[in-house]
């Protein structure tokens, strides 16, 4: 997830399924945008976090046991369109059909989560927040470890993101494919809390 380089022509998922194995880039309505090196430690952590909080509450409200949901790690291909395909850092997709082919997975996840780097905000925030927004990805997870803070973007019954939900270290988490989750960032990531909400809550320690 990387910078958008300029290319003359207008790739597809068939031309991008040819690529060699080591040839790591997203597409992105024909445009192909080159991954960045491997993530640093930080956003690795952060994914690991998220990723084994969500594992028990979404076991917990049915995956496997109902729901069929699926959560799947980066690099998995996340196919959107005929020119079109990302690689989320974790994704929840409750419809087994889109995960039939055992290859990568056809159509809008119900939760995406990209967590921010230098190189990846600008994207992540504009061209993958419109991308998700008309594919139809339910939830959409935005966390910034710099700023230390996450947005929250929940499709409305028009089909659009109205402005996100924009959570600081104290505000907790609530996710649809996960009803169950109800922690704060800080007690997710071990964010520092700010000091007006450390003094009160010190009180009743």
């Amino acid at each position: 997830m990387g910078h958008a380089q300029p290319h003359a022509e207008h790739y597809t998922v068939a031309d991008y399924l040819t690529w060699p194995d080591d040839v790591r880039c997203e597409l992105i309505h024909g445009v192909v945008y080159d991954m960045s090196p491997a993530p640093v430690i930080e956003h690795q952590v952060l994914v690991g976090k998220l990723h084994l909080t969500l594992a028990s509450c979404v076991d917990k409200n049915g995956g496997g046991g109902g729901s069929g949901c699926a959560m799947l790690l980066s690099p998995v291909d996340v196919v959107l369109a005929a020119d079109t395909v990302v690689q989320p850092d974790l994704i929840v997709v409750c419809d087994p059909a889109k995960l039939a082919n055992g290859k990568n997975v056809q159509g809008a996840p119900d939760f995406v989560l990209e967590v921010l780097s230098p190189a990846t905000a600008a994207k992540d925030k504009r061209e993958k927040r419109a991308l998700y927004e008309s594919a139809g990805v339910r939830e959409y997870l935005i966390v910034d470890p710099i700023g230390r803070y996450a947005e929250l973007h929940t499709l409305g019954a028009d089909g659009r993101y109205p402005a996100p939900a924009v959570l600081a270290a104290e505000d907790a988490l609530r996710l649809a494919v996960a009803p169950e989750l109800s922690l704060t960032l800080h007690e997710l990531f071990d964010w520092p809390l700010p000091q007006a909400v450390r003094q009160p809550l010190a009180r009743y320690g």
